[in-house]
């Protein structure tokens, strides 16, 4: 016979009302119960039917993320860990990929709509993002994250991309280096935050660079290693070359290595390098890799909480949380 809810109120001493808020993952449940309840169900292999409750609610207990790279090694830990906080409250992810094109983009967006997703998220590869209702859909709410667009009054979560960028220049200065490069991103907020964090402790320090000094690229997320390797190779053939390199990811800055190395280039000791995410092989790399930490697990946390909280509350003031990065040396910058 199947579990019921009644079965496992009945067993707790507890009322069919507060076993279903747990379901539900409402906040209004003490931690204690709501961990007695859940004990309780993984015991019993309670199995809710997802279906009649979305038919009951008008939800479908989904929750829709798009990335512009599914096998991005920052996107792919946050959705590990966004999967995580979702599960424990019997919610499930549907996860989509944009390949960093807008296009795309809004065509998985309307697939996900459609399909009844019960909030978005999205960390966008729109140059000008207005909101997405203009897709046909004027009741999910959804959460931006990673990529903000501070004109759009909207949930975001985020880390504090000006705080890496001062993070690695200032280590950078630190160590001596005076001609200090930056391969970025283009046409998204961490890249003109992180450009912005570079470009300040520069100023800070009274050094000026020239403006070549500066490499930018498109699909850093999808192909960073190859835009790195490429725009590295720029910097290496001016007349003087920088002596030291923030890249705006771990990925541009391996590729960036690479070109470092094969025109016959020491790391650390001719040129110095500091990533940004602190991806899981940074140290197995053959030069291991300086990087500022984003927290993106925490990341994760915080977006899975903030989705189950607009799935139960739609109607709410927009609210933006950054987490603080941290620097990591290893090493690439003489660690």
């Amino acid at each position: 016979m199947a579990v019921r809810l009644k079965d496992i109120a009945r067993d707790l001493g507890v009322s069919v009302v507060t076993v279903s808020k747990v379901l539900r993952g409402n906040a209004d449940i003490g931690e204690e119960t709501r961990k007695r309840v859940l004990k309780r169900m993984k015991e019993l292999n309670y199995q809710p039917n997802m279906m009649a409750r979305g038919l009951a609610s008008g939800k479908t207990y989904t929750v829709g993320l798009v990335v512009p790279d599914l096998v991005h090694p920052f996107f792919a830990e946050f959705a590990k860990s966004l999967s995580g906080v979702l599960r424990q409250h019997n919610r499930a992810l549907i996860l989509a990929s944009s390949e960093e094109d807008p296009e795309v983009e809004r065509q998985e967006i309307r697939t996900l709509l459609r399909r009844g997703v019960d909030v978005l998220m999205i960390a966008s590869c729109q140059a000008q993002l207005r909101n997405f209702y203009e897709l046909g859909d004027v009741q999910t709410p959804y959460l931006l994250f990673d990529r903000n667009f501070p004109h759009l009054a909207a949930h975001f979560v985020g880390s504090d991309d000006v705080k890496a960028g001062e993070l690695a220049t200032e280590h950078l200065v630190q160590i001596g280096r005076k001609r200090i490069a930056h391969i970025g991103g283009k046409n998204t907020s961490p890249a003109f935050d992180r450009l912005r964090g570079y470009r300040s402790v520069l100023a800070a320090h009274g050094l000026t660079l020239p403006e070549c000094y500066v490499v930018t690229r498109e699909r850093v997320e999808e192909s960073g290693d190859l835009e790195g390797f490429q725009a590295m190779q720029e910097l290496l053939a001016l007349k003087e070359r920088p002596d030291a390199v923030f890249c705006y990811n771990d990925l541009t800055a391996v590729g960036a290595m690479e070109a470092t190395l094969q025109a016959g280039l020491r790391v650390p000791e001719d040129i110095a390098f500091v990533g940004c995410g602190n991806f899981r092989y940074a140290d197995y790399l053959r030069v291991p890799l300086s990087s500022i930490d984003q927290g993106t697990a925490e990341l994760g946390r915080i977006a899975g909480k903030l989705a189950l909280d607009l799935s139960a509350k739609p109607e709410q003031e927009p609210k933006s949380v950054l987490v603080e990065p941290k620097l990591v040396v290893r090493r690439s910058s003489g660690g």
